[in-house]
């Protein structure tokens, strides 16, 4: 009856690090996806940010198609969409509600090429070469830009980023904390023995050996619990129409991902089993009575 009892308390013990971990490692995967795809919903955000070129009138179509090729050989360009005069008024008189032609009697907006940037040039100092060369072209009556908008976007990206590593950092230490805690406990009801396995003259690594073996299987156990739970998360983010920009399910970014956990799942394990064995294994006969 004690024999089955002890093999209950063992694997009870043994789920409850399975699934302490299996969480704190679920936890860990999600905000690490976030930080691998930060970058990717940065540069979405910066790849947003156009800059409109506009034209003279009397250019003709000739050099406004050598214009707009120009740009499109350079490196900062992403896409280019030439807008004409009678387009132009088309979208506007759209927002307006209104025909603002007739009210005028004229067509007051000027052609344009509107440019998409590449997300390394999505900051005030390259748009400001950019619009700098672009000014040179005859052609060119103006370029506008958001400047105040691009700073702004560019400064909560860098707080963002920095807030969300500073979290990741405190998240694993508290993660650790906790996994350590419920090994420590685990291996508490075992002090006795392993402190009689030491007094009848076994090893420290002997002793320390099928602990660390059990901790490991048991983070291994625990990251592919977790590796299960994020998949279902993505599995369920990835059909939500406003997060396929992100490319969540990028195989590289899942393969990092996934061999993160793991790695995270045995070396916590690992160091955790070994350090709470070391603390029994040097604690003297009346510390293991008070502890």
């Amino acid at each position: 009856m004690s024999e089955k009892y002890s093999r209950l308390s063992i694997r009870s013990s043994a789920l409850t690090i399975v699934i302490s971990i299996a969480l704190v490692l679920t936890l860990l995967g999600i905000t690490s996806l976030v930080v691998l795809k930060a970058k990717s919903v940065s540069d979405y955000v910066k790849e947003n940010i156009t800059v409109t070129v506009f034209l003279d009138e009397t250019a003709k179509d000739a050099d406004i198609i050598a214009l707009q090729k120009s740009i499109d050989a350079s490196p900062y360009r992403r896409a280019t969409v030439y807008v004409s005069k009678e387009e132009a008024a088309k979208k506007l008189q759209e927002d307006l509600g209104e025909d603002f032609i007739k009210t005028l009697g004229f067509n007051p907006l000027q052609p344009s090429i509107e440019i998409s940037l590449r997300a390394a040039y999505a900051n005030n100092d390259s748009i400001a070469w950019i619009e700098k060369e672009l000014r040179e072209d005859t052609q060119v009556k103006d370029v506008y830009y958001q400047k105040s908008m691009v700073s702004a976007m560019n400064e909560n990206i860098n707080q963002i980023t920095i807030g969300i590593l500073i979290f990741s950092g405190l998240l694993l230490l508290i993660s650790i904390g906790l996994i350590n805690n419920t090994i420590r406990l685990a291996i508490y009801s075992k002090r006795f023995l392993i402190r009689t396995m030491n007094l009848v003259g076994a090893t420290q690594g002997f002793i320390r050996r099928p602990f660390v073996l059990s901790g490991i299987r048991n983070g291994i156990f625990g990251a592919i619990v977790a590796i299960a739970l994020i998949s279902g998360i993505i599995y369920g983010l990835d059909h939500v129409p406003d997060f396929h920009f992100i490319g969540i399910t990028d195989l590289k970014t899942l393969a990092i991902l996934y061999g993160l956990v793991t790695v995270l799942g045995i070396f916590i394990a690992w160091i955790c089993t070994a350090l709470a064995v070391r603390k029994y294994l040097r604690q003297d006969i009346d510390s293991l009575y008070k502890n």
